[in-house]
């Protein structure tokens, strides 16, 4: 059984910084693809990030210069720093695992929880 476990999170003013962490379990190949995803009611779940098996990274323009992404391999986490948060970025966040890579595209097979991200301004 493979296991998406979210933590970090929460409520900041606009400007601050949050990382985010997904640690990943139970997978039975030795690499893959994280992808983090943000959504808000009513919209469509929207890709911001990728670290692909090569740990190349992809990011949304909407996020592009203000987050990043990686990966500790050892840990089985990635990570999702965000800095310069904007009242826009409040949505609930999630990650996404998968051994094929599909860019910022929501195919994935393994998700995590969510987490709520809240920018007030």
């Amino acid at each position: 059984q493979v296991y998406l476990v979210q933590s970090g999170g929460g409520s900041v003013q606009a400007g601050e910084s949050l990382t985010l962490s997904c640690t990943v379990s139970g997978y039975p190949y030795p690499t893959y693809s994280v992808a983090w995803f943000r959504q808000t009611p009513g919209k469509e779940r929207e890709g911001i990030a990728l670290i692909d098996n090569d740990g190349d990274v992809t990011y949304a323009d909407s996020v592009k210069g203000r987050f990043t992404i990686s990966k500790d391999n050892a840990k089985h986490t990635s990570y999702l720093r965000m800095n310069s948060l904007k009242p826009e970025d409040t949505a609930m966040y999630y990650c996404a695992a998968d051994v094929f890579d599909y860019k910022l595209t929501p195919r994935y097979k393994f998700w995590g929880q969510g987490t709520q991200v809240t920018v007030s301004s």
